[in-house]
């Protein structure tokens, strides 16, 4: 079960009033949506972009009112908005962590702890996860290893990776994991994060290409969304942070927003014990001017 992430702070933040219209970018299983739902009743809307087709069906399946299900990726959001005529918008929501969905139920290689095939993309993309491992250049792997995942053996699982891929097909998760456990000291492999999940990061933010269609979409929902109207992101790890950071300091230089958040905020301790998926949230507000 998918649930969704400082929900409370995210309604405090939007603070949606009755008939006002909402984006949620990441509808995932749809509870910041619903939520958002509640207060902007009678005829508030939300338009939920999902890229994952599975995920999209069983929202759109479940014919919820007054909201607009749309199966596309984030990234192409004017065009998403000017198909759906869907305007005068008081507040856009990115919550840019992957759905429970994917990992426990996805089947397309997401998580370690199951064997599946290396896919590891959220929508129809001809980069996967096992494509990456099989045709890039050990260099272009060392760096995206490195960038994506900030992992400190990049080099040594980058050479044992195309090592392998000579002898055998790198097909399966489990392939991938002992790799890196071969590439990597022992003592790597008893720290509190487990020793694949930065280069699990990393394939899978590439293989999406995760940073540049957050780079190309937040400008997109800036000119979106009306004066007075709030942006809210919630990301992951501290790529992402870093170019929503980034770009919301530039923005406020031009007097174009207010930062309402001068510091992420982050999920409570109550919150992190009932799902410990959310302890590196972080999320970040603004305002239009």
């Amino acid at each position: 079960m998918h649930i969704p992430v400082l929900l409370n702070e995210i309604l405090e933040a939007l603070d949606p009033k009755p008939n006002e219209n909402f984006i949620d970018c990441t509808l995932n299983g749809g509870g910041h949506t619903q939520a958002i739902l509640k207060k902007n009743k009678p005829n508030g809307q939300v338009l939920g972009i999902e890229w994952d087709k599975e995920i999209y069906e069983k929202i759109a399946n479940q014919k919820i009112e007054r909201l607009i299900p749309v199966n596309d990726s984030y990234v192409n959001l004017t065009k998403i908005i000017e198909q759906n005529n869907f305007y005068n918008i008081s507040g856009i929501l990115f919550d840019l962590g992957m759905s429970s969905h994917q990992i426990d139920e996805g089947h397309k290689g997401f998580s370690f702890s199951k064997n599946e095939p290396l896919i590891m993309t959220y929508g129809d993309c001809e980069l996967t996860a096992e494509k990456i491992l099989t045709t890039y250049r050990e260099d272009e792997l060392e760096k995206i290893i490195k960038e994506y995942g900030e992992e400190k053996f990049s080099k040594k699982i980058a050479k044992k990776i195309v090592e392998i891929r000579k002898i055998k097909k790198i097909k399966n998760t489990f392939d991938l994991v002992e790799i890196i456990k071969e590439a990597t000291p022992s003592w790597y492999h008893h720290q509190k994060t487990h020793f694949a999940t930065r280069t699990f990061q990393a394939i899978r933010i590439e293989a999406n290409d995760e940073l540049n269609n957050v780079k190309k979409t937040l400008p997109q929902a800036l000119e979106a969304i009306k004066p007075g109207g709030k942006i809210a992101v919630i990301s992951f790890h501290s790529l992402e942070d870093r170019i929503i950071k980034n770009f919301f300091k530039e923005e406020e230089k031009k007097e174009t927003i207010k930062i309402i958040t001068k510091k992420p905020i982050t999920p409570a301790d109550e919150e992190i014990q009932k799902n410990p998926r959310a302890r590196s949230a972080k999320l970040r507000i603004i305002i239009k001017i």
